[in-house]
């Protein structure tokens, strides 16, 4: 049987919010069919068991997550610096933040990925991907930071985010004054 790509993106789309609003003890194949609004057994049919569901849904996660072509043109021919360097920052956490739900289910696997060595592995190789992705792009665009400062960036966003996605410690500050202070941090 042919499989509908549109429809398998949107029972991965119904996965993560339901990963999201469950954790991952409440992510069945169930669960996602009543999210989706399809009938009994429709994930299953598209994701077989629950490690395929898993992988599906690091895969809908990398699509959704994703900068646009534009937004990297743009930051390719801006002047590489510190400011290029923020803007960029920036952009990946308001993709982040703009799609709460994507970013709270990525949360949740990578908690599971504490506890399941097959999530790790799925998880590990995207996050791995996406890191050298990233380094990548720097050195292509002349930005700064090398694979550590990149790292640390990492680690500084997950941190941000699960402060700004939960409860703040200080949620006066806005999101962009941190990023500032990031940057000029760590890049020194």
């Amino acid at each position: 049987m042919a499989k509908n790509e549109s429809r398998r993106r949107s029972i991965a789309d119904a996965g993560l919010a339901v990963l999201a609003r469950e954790g991952s003890r409440g992510l069945t194949h169930r669960a996602v069919d009543v999210a989706a609004g399809v009938p009994t057994g429709t994930t299953s049919n598209y994701f077989r068991s629950r490690d395929a569901l898993v992988e599906g849904l690091v895969e809908r996660i990398g699509e959704r997550l994703a900068p646009t072509e534009d937004d990297l043109a743009r930051r390719s021919a801006g002047t590489p610096g510190p400011e290029l360097f923020a803007d960029y920052i920036r952009d990946i956490v308001r993709r982040l933040s703009d799609d709460r739900d994507v970013t709270i289910a990525l949360f949740e696997l990578r908690l599971e990925s504490s506890r399941r060595p097959e999530v790790a592995a799925v998880l590990g190789a995207w996050q791995r991907a996406g890191f050298e992705g990233d380094v990548a792009f720097n050195a292509q665009t002349g930005l700064p930071g090398g694979r550590r400062e990149i790292a640390l960036f990492h680690y500084a966003i997950d941190g941000l985010l699960l402060d700004r996605l939960t409860t703040s410690i200080d949620p006066e500050t806005s999101t962009d004054d941190i990023i500032d202070d990031l940057v000029a941090g760590l890049l020194r």
